[in-house]
């Protein structure tokens, strides 16, 4: 057996894995957020532990036999948190999360200061990164800053409990800012802009080696064999692709969640930062990714199923799909930047509009419009990949989204690729890092990372092609006058 822990923002999530790969159980506890300001984001680190130790427990007592052949644990987690730890391990102040704005001042200064920082960390340095945190941290609290010892991710963190030993893995590690991503090492040049130097990082290992092994008093308390491997984990991303079998380059998934994220596999380092991607170290071996962020995508159809008094998104969702062509073809078109956009555009002041309102419109052709939006915001987000090198084929489609055949079918035409759903159990970190840790224990990569069941697939149909492709060209000249 094997355990993945999925160390999320909302919910510590744990999985029992079988060597079947079944799941044969799961069990999670929730987390809160802090908002001391407006734009900060904050979580104390010892509650990660506390919520891990509460899922492990409810595992436990749900899968006891299970739980006693437990061979290895894997890890995976919000990317980007800063953890500021001292000399005696202490946490020095709460960890500053993955969507925590107060350091865009930061961010501008450090591409200034190195303007080769995008090729070496794949990305633009945007506030959502953890080195631009330490720099606001030295600025703004510099008696903390000044008795950091080591700067730990979320996820490596609850490693430490369990290990006792300070080690991240190299997709996690992308997300810093601090990481030579083509090199797969700490960049001094990087570490340099924030005044840190590779004494304050954990040890580097691939997120399928050990990255440490179960110390015995943890292993009693928690009723887990004592000395078994933690592997290095991943990013969230990261180890959902993992779990999803998407490791070998041309492969990948589409997320369509509160955000909508486009991850594709390479077998090189292929940055194309000045469209807004992201190009990080793979959890595996050998392997690199691109990801592309939009900001607003299921969370788009949620706000508007509100605003028109929807019971929920799925109603409207379901409206829009009864149209005809001839009526989607009359439908607004929707701009889907409520918040702000990062791929392609990196503007964080544009906002969404809706064009074309007349007396026809109706809620299901602006639940339509906003559907297709989304769906060519992210048609903009593979066209990113794609100048980078990327190519893509398939794309496995999870998140709340997934639930709507009719958009999966319209991303399927829009993104001109094979777009494929699975079960629920088939989605998320935590049963990528329990992948993580069976590869850890040696087992071949072959073996563990196999595509779960297709539910559902979905091709290009060209008919809907004919209707989009115009209204695609019409979207993308929108943005330019917003």
């Amino acid at each position: 057996m094997f355990i993945g822990i999925d160390v999320g923002t909302s919910e510590v999530k744990v999985l029992l894995l079988a060597p079947d790969h079944s799941v044969v159980g799961s069990a999670g506890a929730a987390l809160t957020v802090s908002r001391p300001q407006p734009g900060h984001s904050e979580q104390d680190p010892h509650d990660w532990w506390a919520a891990t130790q509460a899922a492990l427990a409810q595992l436990r007592a749900a899968h006891p036999q299970a739980c006693a052949a437990v061979q290895g644990i894997g890890l995976s987690g919000q990317m980007h948190g800063a953890v500021l730890l001292d000399a005696q391990d202490q946490v020095l102040r709460p960890a500053i999360l993955w969507n925590d704005t107060r350091c865009a001042t930061e961010c501008t200064e450090m591409m200034a200061e190195l303007p080769s920082l995008p090729d070496l960390a794949g990305t633009l340095a945007m506030p959502g990164f953890t080195a631009p945190k330490l720099r606001w941290v030295a600025r703004h609290e510099p008696d903390i800053f000044q008795r950091v010892a080591k700067v730990l991710l979320p996820k490596d963190y609850v490693r430490l409990m369990l290990t006792g030993e300070y080690v991240t893995d190299l997709s996690d590690a992308s997300g810093t800012l601090w990481l030579d991503v083509r090199q797969r090492n700490w960049s001094d040049a990087l570490l340099a802009l924030t005044g840190l130097t590779q004494a304050h990082m954990p040890r580097l290992v691939e997120g399928s080696a050990p990255g440490g092994y179960l110390k015995p008093t943890v292993a009693q308390a928690l009723g887990l064999p004592a000395g078994i491997v933690v592997a290095g984990g991943g990013g969230d991303n990261a180890a959902s692709a993992v779990g999803m079998g998407a490791v070998d380059a041309g492969q990948g998934f589409l997320s369509l969640g509160t955000s909508g994220v486009l991850f594709v596999v390479t077998p090189s380092y292929q940055p194309n930062a000045a469209s807004a991607t992201h190009a990080f170290c793979h959890a595996v071996p050998d392997r690199w990714h691109q990801m592309s962020v939009m900001l607003s995508a299921a969370s788009a159809l949620q706000w508007v199923s509100g605003l028109l008094g929807a019971s929920n998104a799925g109603t409207v969702a379901d409206q829009a799909a009864a149209l005809t062509l001839a009526e989607r073809a009359a439908s607004p078109l929707f701009l889907p930047y409520l918040g702000g956009e990062r791929t392609p555009h990196n503007d964080a002041k544009v906002r969404g509009s809706f064009h074309g309102l007349d007396f026809d419109t109706d809620a299901a052709r602006l639940g339509y419009a906003v559907m297709e939006g989304v769906s060519f915001g992210l048609k903009d987000g593979l066209a990113a990949l794609n100048a980078a090198g990327s190519r893509v084929t398939r794309l496995s489609l999870v998140g709340g989204g997934a639930r709507s055949a009719c958009w999966a079918q319209q991303l399927a035409s829009a993104l001109n690729t094979e777009v494929v759903t699975h079960g629920s159990s088939a989605v998320g970190g935590a049963l990528g890092a329990a992948r993580l840790a069976w590869l850890a224990t040696g087992a071949p990569q072959s073996a563990v990372c196999q595509s779960p069941a297709v539910l559902a697939s979905y091709h290009p149909d060209a008919a809907e092609q004919a209707l989009l492709e115009p209204r695609y060209t019409q979207f993308r000249s929108l943005y330019r006058t917003a």
